[in-house]
């Protein structure tokens, strides 16, 4: 972005004089004073910290300007201040204006699972006949969305959003903000399910997505979910699902893999196999998403062929790597619920391997009342035959270990408490051979990346 204060001041309502100021041109902004480029404009958010403390070493970073939601006698001398009633609603009304004034057609993505690979996956599809910017890493909520919507080039052509949501009204808000041309659900499952309870009002805080279509937008959901097929009829848009049935849009007929990749055909191109860098059904259906939309925005064939199979996707989610044992790691380990883990537990059971096969389950988290019977009910995904160990991790773990005692007596369990990561790491770096492959999975609150750290740091060997 590049513009100067007196814009930016019109956009976001400045209740100050700031003549002396206007023509200071901005070019990037930034909420975290550690992370501002020279030529930035600093927000200071109040959270657990309030931002304004942080001026100073805003502008030792560069700041050229900065918001400011307090008494202006507080404000630095002699520096350019923008004075709001409310720097983060500045912020989002800031990143409103920059959207209409670049003017990109804004794909919106959500779901309980799969958002940000399918949102990885739209943008490389996209990106082979569009300049596009999408969201970065997991900045998908009211802060995330405007500085996403901030990021983008002048030339943006596509914006691709994730969008994230942990209680209602979130997703209306974020939908209004950008107005999508486009709006993708995933899946709806049971993530977050501790402030909402069933899993038909997870379906309808989804649905919020839609709020900012315009009547000629497009919707493009799961056809394989009951839930999504009752509330999509009820939309007035054109509609494009996506799964693993012949009714869908587009449809996978016929999926095959290895360890490493997955190769899959769909009704839409018979005679094109599509490959995806990862493992699961599950992301089939994420490509599958990304496929529908590239046809709608007429994409070749061919090109989404080439982008699939070379998609670049955020850090930790389903990813291969190397223990320094030589151990293959499946991680996962930035968020788990229920149909997640179930799903990576399919899939990873039936990668070939010449070694044994480990698990490492942590706590899923935000599942409220039902926490400890939905960690029990993972049992039925663990195949003794399959897996050679089973490692878990936190205090709903204790039912899934009580739950495999019954289940699979026979089966290795090992349980330990959140502050035992060290102990378990030892534990799995004693056990681990080059043949072996392992999984680590468990919410992010749980920091198993500390367990991949450790497993990947020849100086704990």
């Amino acid at each position: 972005m590049k513009m100067q204060l007196a814009e930016i001041a019109h956009a976001v309502g400045a209740i100050n004089d700031f003549e002396q100021w206007r023509s200071v041109s901005v070019t990037s902004v930034a909420f975290d004073s550690r992370h501002l480029q020279p030529g930035g404009l600093f927000i200071p958010l109040t959270g657990e910290q309030d931002g304004h403390q942080f001026i100073q070493s805003a502008i030792d970073h560069g700041a050229v300007a900065t918001l400011w939601a307090r008494d202006l006698a507080t404000a630095p001398a002699d520096f350019p201040v923008i004075q709001v009633a409310d720097s983060l609603k500045a912020l989002q009304a800031l990143a409103q204006y920059y959207l209409s004034k670049i003017n990109p057609r804004v794909v919106a993505i959500t779901g309980s699972n799969g958002k940000t690979t399918t949102k990885d996956m739209i943008a490389s599809v996209l990106s082979t006949q569009f300049n596009v910017t999408k969201t970065h890493a997991n900045f998908n909520n009211e802060i995330g969305v405007p500085m996403t919507v901030l990021s983008m080039e002048p030339n943006t052509e596509m914006l691709v959003v994730e969008m994230g949501m942990d209680r209602p009204g979130q997703l209306d808000f974020l939908s209004k903000l950008v107005s999508p041309d486009l709006a993708v659900i995933t899946m709806i499952g049971e993530a977050h399910i501790e402030f909402f309870g069933t899993r038909d009002k997870i379906a309808d805080a989804k649905l919020e997505i839609t709020h900012g279509l315009s009547d000629d937008g497009i919707f493009v959901y799961n056809g394989d979910e009951p839930l999504l097929q009752e509330r999509a009829a009820e939309l007035s848009q054109r509609q494009f699902t996506f799964g693993q049935t012949a009714t869908d849009t587009i449809n996978a007929t016929s999926v095959d893999g290895t360890s490493t990749e997955t190769q899959f055909t769909t009704n839409q191109w018979p005679d094109l196999t599509f490959t995806i860098p990862m493992i699961g059904t599950y992301n089939v259906n994420n490509a599958l998403a990304a496929l529908t939309v590239g046809n709608i925005y007429r994409i070749r064939p061919e090109n989404m062929q080439r982008a699939l199979k070379t998609v670049s996707l955020t850090e930790n989610r389903a990813e291969w790597v190397q223990s320094t044992s030589g151990a293959a790691i499946l991680s996962d380990v930035y968020n788990s619920n229920p149909t997640a883990v179930k799903e990576v537990l399919a899939a990873f059971s039936k990668t070939p391997v010449t070694g044994k096969r480990y698990v490492v389950l942590g706590d899923m988290l935000e599942l409220g009342d039902q926490a400890d019977a939905m960690h029990a009910g993972l049992a039925s995904a663990i195949d003794p035959a399959a897996i050679s160990h089973v490692y878990l991790v936190g205090p709903h773990m204790a039912a899934l270990q009580n739950a495999l005692a019954k289940q699979a007596p026979t089966l290795p369990v090992s349980h330990y408490e959140s502050a035992d990561l060290a102990t378990l790491s030892a534990d799995l770096q004693a056990q681990l051979t080059a043949d072996d492959q392992i999984l680590l999975k468990g919410s992010h609150g749980i920091h198993l990346e500390q367990v991949l750290a450790a497993l990947q740091d020849s100086t704990e060997n």
